[in-house]
């Protein structure tokens, strides 16, 4: 298989963000964007998804974290598309629950080459440690809209706010992680009866 890296610069007035992803990587991550909650559940991406990440962000915090979550969700999105490639060869669908506490939370991703997100998160409080628990929405519509994948975000139990987020990151990552998998059966094919995605 290729090797499945990428980079990419994404500059705005609002923010200049570089992603670099590996997708065959260790979990290594290294983020410098300043939401610093954002950056705690990015690492669960990195450690669970078995991808590489560093990202770096310089927003307008000063006004708030909407622009930098978003756009850091947008480029993301971008460098996984690149990184991805013409998915031959891979699973393509991918599935996880995960607990943590009382918490817990299923997500299923298809790299459908269809841009969707349903996500139902019935946060119990607006915000975790002043960060306005909303964004991460916009985190995941960004990234979908730019990788083209279909996303379902379901937090099925939950009363610590910090544990539901956490959930859905880290199953968000293993379900990446099987997708993106190899598939021997699969060899040099695309999963689709349209034979290509």
């Amino acid at each position: 298989m290729a090797e499945r890296k990428a980079r990419v610069e994404r500059n705005t007035l609002e923010t200049q963000i570089t992603v670099e992803i590996n997708l065959d990587g260790t979990g290594q991550s290294r983020f410098e964007t300043g939401v610093h909650f954002l950056d705690h559940m990015m690492d669960q991406i990195a450690r669970h998804g078995l991808v590489d990440l560093d990202i770096v962000a310089k927003g307008d915090l000063h006004i708030d974290d909407h622009h930098t979550v978003e756009d850091i969700g947008i480029t993301l999105g971008q460098a996984f598309k690149a990184a991805v490639g013409d998915k031959k060869g891979i699973r393509r669908y991918g599935h996880a629950y995960v607990p943590l506490d009382e918490a817990l939370s299923r997500v299923v991703i298809d790299l459908s080459g269809r841009p969707g997100l349903t996500m139902d998160v019935p946060y119990t409080r607006g915000s975790v440690g002043g960060f306005d628990v909303d964004l991460f929405g916009e985190f995941f519509h960004g990234f979908v809209n730019h990788s083209m994948v279909t996303l379902h975000i379901d937090n099925l139990k939950g009363k610590n706010t910090h544990h539901q987020i956490e959930t859905v990151f880290k199953a968000f990552g293993r379900a990446l992680r099987m997708a993106i998998e190899s598939d021997e059966r699969m060899a040099g094919v695309v999963a689709s009866t349209k034979g290509s995605l």
